[in-house]
């Protein structure tokens, strides 16, 4: 968080001499923003610390940086723990994924709609106006009042944050500062998101033959990044580890593979295959493994 709030201090310092020179820092920025938000995420799931409280007062205040109502995000976090791979129980916390059966029932402009939903450039190009800026400002429907108060609140205190470094900056600074670090940050975001449960020999199934730990060992990825990659990604790309067992925080994730002789033994997704996973769209049920549109139509 420190770094973080660092650069985009010197990024708006910066601007006075270069916008160039501003956006130079975005990555650093970005990358540091994907570190805080897993810390983020470990608060969620009360692992960063051992304290309750102090995970949640570090959550709230972290939330405000990556946009997200600490309550709203832990609670459709967990429902997506509880429910990963079951195909009965889709739509909360993941990302829509149909099966090549349902696809082919559709209406036509329903299938463009989710070809256009799927696509890489609208997916990681505008999916984190979506992720980070749009959804998390709405109470979601029947949310409980903690719920419904976290986002409420965090959304108060945003339009003070953002309302202040528009009076004190200029709209203009303000944008050019924290608009591209949240695209570039928002984009590798959804992307890893998305390539810890969408890769071709991923698991779905029914709810009646759905379980927890297949779903954690075999429909969630270990994603083999290299050691700068794993330190802003917060080891993120254990994640089979993090599903097996959400009280792991990231900084002992590597060390709960490497001691797992089970663990250890799971399909491994390089990151040349994580590149190429978006181009898998649907569940092919008689196949059991996701298949791009191309191989749905064969």
């Amino acid at each position: 968080m420190v770094p973080y709030l660092a650069l985009l201090v010197v990024m708006t310092f910066a601007l006075r001499v270069s916008v160039l020179l501003s956006l130079v820092l975005v990555v650093p920025a970005s990358a540091f923003l994907i570190r805080t938000f897993i810390v983020f995420h470990d608060c969620t799931h009360g692992s960063f610390m051992r304290s309750r409280r102090a995970n949640d007062v570090l959550g709230v205040a972290l939330g405000l940086l990556v946009w997200l109502p600490y309550r709203c995000w832990q609670h459709e976090h967990a429902v997506h723990h509880a429910t990963a791979g079951d195909l009965d129980r889709r739509g909360v916390g993941d990302i829509t994924t149909l099966t090549v059966t349902e696809y082919q029932g559709l209406p036509r402009w329903r299938r463009l709609a989710y070809r256009l939903f799927r696509n890489p450039l609208v997916m990681f190009g505008l999916g984190w106006l979506l992720v980070l800026v749009l959804k998390p400002r709405f109470v979601p429907r029947g949310a409980r009042p903690r719920v419904r108060n976290s986002v409420l609140a965090t959304n108060l205190v945003l339009a003070l944050i953002v309302a202040a470094f528009c009076l004190t900056l200029g709209w203009r600074a303000y944008l050019i500062v924290q608009g591209p670090v949240f695209v570039v940050a928002g984009a590798v975001g959804i992307w890893l998101f998305y390539v810890q449960h969408q890769f071709e020999d991923t698991y779905w199934q029914a709810h009646a033959d759905w379980r927890y730990d297949h779903a954690a060992l075999a429909g969630s990825s270990y994603l083999k990044l290299p050691g700068v990659l794993r330190f802003f990604t917060g080891n993120i790309g254990f994640h089979h580890v993090h599903h097996l067992s959400v009280g792991i925080p990231n900084y002992n994730l590597q060390a709960a593979h490497n001691g797992t002789d089970r663990l250890q033994a799971v399909p491994e997704l390089t990151l040349r295959q994580g590149l190429r996973a978006p181009s898998l769209k649907l569940w092919d049920e008689q196949r059991g493994r996701l298949v791009t549109f191309r191989e749905a139509r064969a």
